[in-house]
C-alpha cells in the first residue's frame, strides 16, 4: 500500500507547483501589458486620470450688505369683532375667510327693542317741544302783563325757571334719541377695516353680550402686512447707521431661506433690547397685494444695511477649511489644482465675499473639491470636445461655455 502512496504523492506536489507558476506568469504578463499601455510606469490606469471637477471664475462686483434674521408674519390690523349690545343674532352674511371692506355688514341683532327705545325718545321729545312751546307764550304774556303792573313780578320769574327747565328737558329728550338711534345702528354689526375674515365663532340664534370673550370674528388685514424679526444686539450699530442714510431694504424668505416672498422697508426699532437673549426686535412692512404673506408664518427677514463696492466675490460652496485656516483650490493654465488661503470677510446667501487671497478671474473650483490634493490634474467639463482639435490627452481642454462658469 505505502508502494503506490508515494507516487500519487508526488505527481500531486508537480501539479500544485505547476499552477503556481502558470498563476505567476500570468499576473506578470498582465502587469507588463498595463506598464506598456502607460509608459511603462508600472501604475493602475486610474492613478494617471485627472479629476473631473467644476469650476467658477472669482467676480468683482457691489455685493450688498445684508443681515438675516428669523421672524413670523402679524397682520398690520388685527380686530375682534364683537357685539355692542344685548341681543339676539338673527343673521351672519359674512363668508369665512372672505375678503371684506370697511363697513361692510358681518352680523345683524334683532333691532327690535331698539327701535322701540327710538320711538319713545322720539315721542318724549315732540312732547317736550310742545309744552316748550306753550311755556315761551305763557312768559311772553306774562311779561306783557307786568309791564301794565297786572301781574307781580314773582310770576314772571316762575313762567322764565319754567321756560329754561323744558329747554333743559328738549336738548335731554335729543340726547336720548341719539342714544336710541345709536344702539340701533350698534344692532348692525359692520367690519371696523378694510381685511379678511377668519372663522366664525357663534351662530345665528345665539344671545351676544358686549362681554362675550371670543366675539363673533376676527377680521386681519393682510395688505399691507408686517413682519417681526429679531437680529443680534451687536448689529443694532450697523442697523441704525443705515437708516440715519435712509429707509432700509428687508427681503422676507421662506423658512428655508430659498423662495423669495416679498420685499418691504423696516419700519421700527424696538425701544429695548430683550436681556434674556440678547436680541434687539425690529418691525417691517410689506406689501402683500397676493397674500404670499399670512399671519404667524414663520420667515427669514434679510435686511441690508450697506452695499460693498467692487468685492471680490465667489460661490460660497468653493470655501473649504483646513488646519492652517480657510482656502480653495485654484486650477492653473497647466489644469492643476493648487490650495489657496484666503479670508473670507462675510457670507451674503450662497456667495463669499473675499477679503484677501483671491485675484478677479482667477479659476476656482467649486464640486469636486474632496477628491483633490494639491497638485493634482483636472478635467473640466468640455476636455473631450477640444481633444480631437489639439491632440491633447488627460482633460488638457478648457471648459467649452459658460455652463460651468460664473
Amino acid at each position: 500500500m505505502r508502494r503506490f502512496l508515494l507516487p500519487l504523492l508526488v505527481l500531486g506536489l508537480a501539479g500544485g507547483g505547476g499552477w503556481l507558476l502558470w498563476q505567476r506568469m500570468a499576473e506578470k504578463k498582465s502587469a507588463d501589458e498595463g506598464a506598456g499601455a502607460h509608459g511603462g510606469l508600472g501604475k493602475p490606469a486610474e492613478a494617471q486620470r485627472p479629476t473631473p471637477v467644476l469650476t467658477a471664475k472669482v467676480a468683482q462686483r457691489d455685493m450688498p450688505v445684508t443681515l438675516e434674521g428669523i421672524g413670523s408674519v402679524a397682520a398690520f390690523y388685527t380686530v375682534t369683532v364683537k357685539t355692542q349690545v344685548d341681543g339676539r343674532l338673527i343673521d351672519v352674511p359674512f363668508r369665512e375667510g372672505q375678503p371684506v371692506k370697511k363697513g361692510e355688514v358681518l352680523a345683524q341683532i334683532d333691532a327690535r327693542p331698539f327701535t322701540i327705545q327710538l320711538h319713545q325718545a322720539e315721542a318724549l321729545h315732540a312732547r317736550d317741544v310742545a309744552q316748550l312751546k306753550n311755556a315761551k307764550v305763557n312768559l311772553a304774556r306774562y311779561a306783557e302783563l307786568r309791564r301794565q303792573n297786572l301781574v307781580p313780578s314773582q310770576q314772571v320769574t316762575d313762567q322764565t325757571a319754567q321756560v329754561e327747565q323744558l329747554e333743559a328737558q328738549v336738548r335731554a329728550d335729543v340726547t336720548q334719541e341719539e342714544s336710541a338711534k345709536l344702539l340701533l345702528d350698534y344692532a348692525k354689526i359692520v367690519s371696523p377695516i378694510d381685511g379678511v375674515t377668519g372663522v366664525r365663532q357663534v351662530d345665528p340664534g345665539n344671545i351676544v353680550h358686549p362681554s362675550d370673550p371670543t366675539g363673533i370674528v376676527v377680521v386681519t388685514q393682510l395688505d399691507p402686512i408686517a413682519v417681526l424679526f429679531t437680529l443680534p444686539e451687536d448689529e443694532l450699530a450697523a442697523i441704525q447707521r443705515g437708516m440715519a442714510l435712509g429707509p432700509l431694504t428687508v427681503e422676507a424668505y421662506s423658512r428655508d431661506g430659498v423662495i423669495k416672498l416679498a420685499t418691504g422697508k423696516l419700519e421700527v426699532v424696538d425701544n429695548q433690547i430683550n436681556q434674556a437673549t440678547a436680541t434687539a426686535r425690529l418691525k417691517a412692512i410689506f406689501a402683500n397685494p397676493e397674500h404670499t404673506l399670512w399671519p404667524n408664518q414663520f420667515v427669514k427677514a434679510r435686511v441690508q444695511v450697506a452695499m460693498r463696492a467692487q468685492a471680490t466675490v465667489i460661490p460660497a460652496v468653493a470655501v473649504q477649511h483646513g488646519p492652517k485656516g480657510t482656502f480653495v483650490y485654484i486650477v492653473g493654465a497647466d489644469l492643476t489644482a493648487q490650495v489657496r488661503l484666503i479670508d473670507v470677510q462675510a457670507l451674503e446667501g450662497d456667495e463669499a465675499i473675499v477679503a484677501k487671497g483671491l485675484e478677479p478671474g482667477e479659476q476656482i473650483v467649486v464640486d469636486g473639491q474632496s477628491r483633490l490634493k494639491p497638485g493634482a490634474k483636472v478635467a473640466l467639463p468640455g476636455a473631450k470636445a477640444q481633444e480631437g482639435k489639439d491632440g491633447s490627452k488627460g482633460g488638457g481642454g478648457k471648459p467649452s461655455g459658460d455652463k460651468w462658469q460664473k
